[in-house]
């Protein structure tokens, strides 16, 4: 594959992860502006489904809302996956659903540790952010980014009050490796649940391990306004529902969800 970003493997063994996932596609760097671009261009390419590029290190890792995303070098897990799935546009909602549930079952599996959903997709522990999932379009594949933060033992003044890692909630050091493997077989298996058994499932799954899907007070920045109340579930698209004090439901399509 040509590139103009730098291959190594040092920090990471790619080697034992592949033997894992035999016939899988998986590319490794030391360095790159975003595994999002890379992936991309994979998929422009006509690269398979499920073919993973993941780095040590961002140096311009990109989340939600076109926020940066921390990445500090070998101790997070920054991988984006292409998927190929039998969607248009207007699944992209359950499908981000879906890439929060097998992101927080990684987790779980991976740290042992008590993991929340925050919507749509935002794994939390202890109340504070772990991880976080972008998802786009890419021609006809699906291009998700998935950001965890692992072996993070400080973070930058500026997001250590809302955001954590799994070592610092008390996992200890965790295997980078094992996590891979374990998050693209959950990410399989919850696009095979999509796939087979339709979006009400997922929503039903997300529903069951999240506390914010339904009886939250929420705050919600959306189209420049404040919208405040108690969530009540999800819509059939995968879309938030927010019942204001004035009795008046809204539906949530974007934006920040916090605890009121």
């Amino acid at each position: 594959m040509q590139s103009s970003y730098t291959v190594a493997f040092m920090g990471f063994n790619l080697d034992a992860v592949r033997a894992r996932l035999p016939g899988r596609r998986i590319e490794w760097f030391q360095s790159v502006d975003s595994t999002m671009t890379v992936a991309a261009r994979m998929a422009r390419e006509g690269c398979a489904s499920g073919t993973a590029v993941g780095a040590d290190e961002q140096t311009a890792g990109v989340g939600r809302h076109r926020h940066s995303w921390h990445s500090e070098a070998e101790a997070g897990l920054y991988v984006s996956i292409v998927l190929r799935l039998p969607l248009d546009a207007t699944g992209l909602p359950i499908v981000m659903l879906a890439l929060g549930l097998a992101a927080r079952e990684a987790i779980v599996e991976t740290s042992g540790l008590a993991a929340d959903l925050r919507w749509p997709n935002d794994v939390l522990l202890g109340g504070k952010k772990c991880a976080g999932i972008l998802a786009q379009f890419e021609d006809d594949a699906i291009v998700a980014g998935i950001g965890i933060n692992v072996n993070h033992t400080t973070l930058p003044a500026e997001i250590a009050v809302t955001a954590t890692s799994l070592r610092m909630a008390g996992a200890g050091r965790v295997s980078r490796e094992d996590l891979l493997v374990t998050l693209l077989e959950t990410v399989e298996d919850c696009m095979n649940v999509l796939a087979q058994e339709g979006a009400d499932v997922i929503l039903r799954l997300f529903s069951n391990v999240s506390t914010y899907a339904e009886g939250r007070r929420v705050r919600v920045e959306q189209d420049g306004a404040a919208i405040e109340g108690v969530t009540c579930g999800l819509d059939a698209t995968g879309f938030l529902r927010v019942r204001r004090d004035d009795g008046k439901e809204m539906k949530i399509l974007a934006g920040g969800v916090r605890p009121a």
